[in-house]
């Protein structure tokens, strides 16, 4: 089990434990994260999983592709360490992960 961490515009903060493998938008869907809502279930086809990497943990992942950087267009309040949840992996080496959820999703 790895762990991350929400973090919520309001700044409340919700520590999970999630099974490597998981994705942070299925992360926050499966434990009721507000924020994210996952309409394309997973298939990279909307920005409603649109969230902030903690600076300290965006170089430890992959960059996004192609596909992933063109559907965050769709997305409001771009930031340079924005990411879809859908995209990123949950692994032991990035346990303790911190992501921030965006105003505009909620």
């Amino acid at each position: 089990m790895a762990k991350i961490t929400f973090i919520e515009p309001d700044g409340s903060e919700r520590e999970l434990e999630v099974p490597e493998g998981t994705s942070i938008m299925q992360a926050a869907m499966d434990h009721g994260v507000t924020g994210i809502m996952g309409d394309c279930g997973g298939a990279c086809s909307c920005a409603t999983c649109h969230c902030y990497i903690d600076e300290h943990f965006i170089a430890r992942l992959p960059a996004a592709n192609s596909l992933e950087s063109s559907m965050l267009d769709f997305a409001t309040e771009l930031k340079p360490n924005s990411r879809l949840g859908c995209q990123v992996t949950i692994s032991e080496e990035i346990s303790g992960l911190v992501v921030r959820l965006p105003e505009s999703q909620y």
